[in-house]
């Protein structure tokens, strides 16, 4: 693609890294990889599956692509051959895959019986093998012009080279010297292939089935930053000072859960991410507050919030979550969204227990935790009060009149918040929070507080690997919480690390940060 005269570059780049890659990385059966290579040299026919993406372009790709040149190919392999060093790129973190060098060879055959079969020959029995004695030299491999271009007989088949090397290489050495002059090598182009091009990328973007680029999206004005997908699934804006946001949605691939979530924050690539698990019941806009007053305090950090399993919709046929499975939830957004470790993971209640079950199980992929108004363990008489509030969920009521009925979704909801909040809460945050449980689906409660049923994590988080800090409101459970966790909190790293620290927010309940956010700020804010 080249963009043409007039297409702002960050336009460009955020359109296509937030939502013509991402689309695309959606139909896994199509798409394994999204890779993006800028020129450093100068110089289509598609499936049905593939055509309906064109068919239902949103009309920003439409009024994009009208701004771009564009030349499409599909090329089939033929032959591969790979260093002992060579990874799948998208497995590289970004750092490592930035500035990776491709080099693109083009040869068309001439008109000879043998030209194809000697071609191949050559390059299979000499060259690749050869090549692969240049420094830095990662994968060799070869294609040719797809049957889905040469259908038909509307193009002559022409061949690709394509060769992987690291960034620092030795392209234009003696070893890749010598592998382009042997006698073979004239033999070959003198008589059965005709040298067309040769082209050098450097690869700058690696995307992937979530849209992350907040970078390009930060450079937009308001009215070019703001676009919205026709399912209403995934958002972007610029607006109110350079305040980049990205709203999407990953579909895990373990079992189709979709999960949507929030990125926002500093757009620098290399920034630091801290990312927020909410509790049952509640969805990402829980921490709005806090977050706020995050933003302002610590900007260095990119913000990562997500919708919890039993928020929404629950994969078909539903199964019980654990613990276990919200960590791997998070896990696979950051694979997603390609984040391969995050600055500081912050949770509540069962985004608690998660935060601290993701510090155990995925220690690689988060450097300090902070774990709010939880239990280590589950209780006998917590999993049947669990029991009973998804057949509240369930169930319906009918008020006085005899005629109104109310959802029992709703009368959990006035019932839980009821509980959770402090008596000094405002009654407007009492209000945003009961809706916010009310909207909650029921089948997605039904099985998703499953995850606080049965576990114990007391005696494995002696063997913690990772530094994490303990918060819970003065008054959730009347106090009870506050004991218990003081109970825990020596157990975590275990006693060389000595007891963690357990910050106590006043005049808050069972979500201090939804509460009373500035309360829960002056807590926090040092481990942050």
């Amino acid at each position: 693609m080249q963009p043409k005269p007039g297409l702002l570059p960050a336009q460009f780049h955020e359109w296509y890294n937030n939502e013509h890659g991402p689309t695309r990385l959606r139909i896994p059966q199509i798409f394994t990889n999204g890779l993006r290579y800028r020129a450093a040299t100068t110089s289509s026919p598609k499936t049905d599956t593939y055509t309906t993406l064109r068919a239902n372009r949103s009309p920003r790709e439409v009024e994009i692509i009208g701004q771009v040149d564009v030349t499409r190919h599909f090329w089939d392999l033929v032959a591969e051959k790979k260093s002992p060093l060579f990874l799948p790129v998208e497995q590289l973190t970004d750092d490592e895959a930035a500035g990776l060098v491709l080099v693109v060879v083009e040869f068309g055959l001439k008109d000879h019986p043998e030209a194809e079969a000697e071609l191949l020959k050559w390059y299979n029995e000499e060259h690749a093998e050869m090549l692969s004695k240049v420094p830095g030299w990662l994968r060799t491999r070869l294609f040719k012009t797809s049957v889905l271009d040469t259908k038909g007989g509307a193009k002559k088949t022409v061949y690709y080279g394509v060769h992987d090397y690291a960034k620092e290489n030795g392209l234009g050495g003696p070893e890749h010297k010598a592998s382009m002059a042997t006698p073979w090598r004239v033999g070959v182009t003198d008589n059965y292939a005709t040298l067309q091009g040769r082209r050098i990328w450097s690869l700058f973007y690696i995307f992937g089935p979530a849209p992350r680029d907040l970078a390009s999206l930060a450079e937009l004005p308001a009215a070019e930053s703001t676009f919205q997908s026709a399912d209403g699934k995934t958002k972007t804006t610029n607006e109110e000072n350079k305040n980049a946001v990205i709203e999407s949605f990953v579909t895990l691939p373990s079992d189709g859960l979709v999960i949507p979530y929030r990125l926002e924050g500093n757009p620098d690539t290399q920034a630091p991410v801290i990312a927020f698990c909410n509790s049952l019941l509640t969805s990402l806009h829980m921490w709005d507050g806090f977050v706020s007053i995050l933003k302002a305090q610590r900007p260095q950090y990119k913000i990562l919030r997500y919708d919890a399993r039993g928020r929404h919709a629950v994969p078909q046929p539903p199964k019980p979550a654990t613990l276990e499975m919200h960590a791997d939830d998070l896990a696979g957004v950051l694979e997603a969204l390609r984040i391969p470790r995050l600055a500081v993971l912050v949770g509540v209640s069962m985004g608690g227990a998660t935060a601290l079950r993701f510090a155990l199980r995925h220690a690689d992929k988060v450097d300090k935790f902070v774990a709010c108004d939880f239990n280590a363990a589950s209780s006998a008489a917590n999993t049947s009060a669990w029991k009973e509030r998804i057949a509240l969920a369930e169930s319906t009521a009918t008020l006085d009149d005899g005629k109104t009925t109310v959802p029992g979704i709703q009368q959990l909801a006035g019932q839980t918040v009821q509980r959770w909040f402090h008596p000094a809460t405002g009654a407007e945050t009492v209000q945003w929070m009961t809706d916010m449980v009310a909207a909650n689906d029921v089948e997605g409660f039904h099985y998703g507080c499953q995850a606080l049923w049965d576990y114990d994590m007391k005696e494995e988080m002696r063997g913690c690997a990772v530094s994490g800090l303990l918060a819970v409101g003065e008054g959730d459970g009347k106090g009870a919480l506050v004991k218990a966790m003081g109970g825990f909190r020596g157990n975590l790293g275990g006693k060389e690390k000595g007891a963690a620290e357990l910050a106590v927010v006043p005049e808050t309940g069972h979500l201090p940060m939804a509460e009373n956010p500035q309360a829960f700020w002056q807590k926090v804010q040092g481990f942050l």
